[in-house]
């Protein structure tokens, strides 16, 4: 196939599902670790085509969504600073903190500003020397190479002027963590198919082998997910647990290693906090020693921050799979995507704003 039409093709993705009502023998359950893969099964209701009985968890792989609340509130603190210039990718701007957003902020007066890639950050700060520029990098190992190369570049320009917050998260570490959950109910995993195209799929490997569950590297259109859940199913009705590879267009096994070696020169690996779900050992990245002087948490002292969460909110449960938006109590009602209590009814990849474009309703509810 050629065209992105194609992997919409509803013929095709009936002769997909007719294969899969006939191969799936037991209700199982595949997380997909995916927010952009969720927001395509919710929007296109594949998952309520689904054989009677298998569920797609959906996993914890909005980059937004799990950004700390603790980063959220210091973007903001080093905003409202006189002279900074604080830069973001859009969808950041309107994520709850404690008390308000980087979007409110705005509106009184911070010098908020979208850009559309971290080089546009570099380049802002090389033509405002006498500015602190500051960009926030959030993000799956998708976005580490392109932030990498930003820091690089600002070095060889010798700017004093740039930093990044940096909040990057790592995939590896959080399936880990969620196969150890002695609750957990995830028996195959969708892997995403723009984190493998940076990475491969070698760290995949010894998570299947040890946790016996098969990790299919999947792409995003509606084909691409019916193809990766019928791998998965075909695996589990086997017995076996490997990781297989959808996205064939996109990944490699080994990934694209001049990206890595990027990420690897300027990041090193470090536990991080994840909002709504806690903190998970060497799962993030922050600022190697040698590129220090760019870490915007160490050049600003913002003081001590107290970040407190909604009460209401469940973005943890959601976050883990454990609930559905359509289990908040706030949803649709209190929390709405123009009134978001937390980031995952905000972000373009968070999975209660993908029920909500879907006209989900409790009363609907996939549970």
């Amino acid at each position: 196939m050629k065209y992105l039409d194609e992997y919409r093709d509803p013929v095709l993705a009936r002769r997909l599902l007719d294969e899969l009502r006939q191969t799936a023998t037991r209700p199982w359950r595949i997380m997909e670790v995916c927010g952009g893969q969720t927001h395509t099964l919710v929007r296109q209701g594949i998952d309520e085509l689904l054989p009677a009985g298998m569920r797609m968890i959906h996993g914890p792989g909005c980059p937004v969504c799990v950004t700390p609340l603790e980063t959220l509130d210091r973007a903001m603190a080093i905003a409202s600073r006189s002279g900074v210039i604080l830069t973001s990718f859009g969808d950041m701007l309107r994520v709850p903190g404690t008390d308000t957003d980087l979007l409110s902020l705005r509106a009184r007066g911070a010098d908020v500003r979208v850009v559309y890639a971290p080089m546009d950050a570099v380049r802002l700060a090389a033509d405002q020397p006498d500015r602190e520029v500051v960009f926030l990098a959030v993000g799956f190992e998708t976005t580490a190479p392109a932030n990498a190369m930003a820091v690089l570049h600002a070095a060889r320009l010798g700017l004093t002027n740039f930093s990044m917050l940096v909040s990057h998260v790592l995939v590896p570490p959080a399936m880990t963590a969620l196969l150890d959950d002695p609750d957990c109910e995830v028996q195959a995993f969708l892997a995403a198919g723009h984190v493998c195209a940076v990475m491969g799929w070698t760290e995949y490997e010894p998570i299947a082998a040890r946790y016996r569950v098969p990790i299919v590297v999947t792409g995003f259109e509606p084909l691409d997910l019916l193809e990766g859940i019928l791998m998965a199913v075909r695996q589990l009705e086997a017995g076996r647990a490997e990781v297989e590879n959808q996205y064939v267009r996109a990944v490699r096994r080994s990934g694209n290693t001049d990206a890595q070696d990027a990420v690897r020169t300027v990041f090193r690996v470090t536990d991080r906090a994840w909002r709504g779900i806690g903190a998970l050992p060497d799962s993030g990245l922050e600022l190697a020693e040698q590129y220090r002087r760019f870490d915007a948490a160490h050049r600003f002292d913002v003081g001590g921050l107290c970040p407190v969460e909604d009460a209401e909110c469940i973005a943890g449960a959601i976050l883990t799979g454990a609930r559905l938006p359509t289990d908040c109590a706030a949803y649709g009602t209190r929390c709405t995507p123009r009134h978001p209590l937390g980031a995952p009814m905000v972000s373009s990849e968070g999975t209660c704003a993908a029920y909500h474009a879907a006209g989900r309703t409790p009363t609907r509810s996939t549970a």
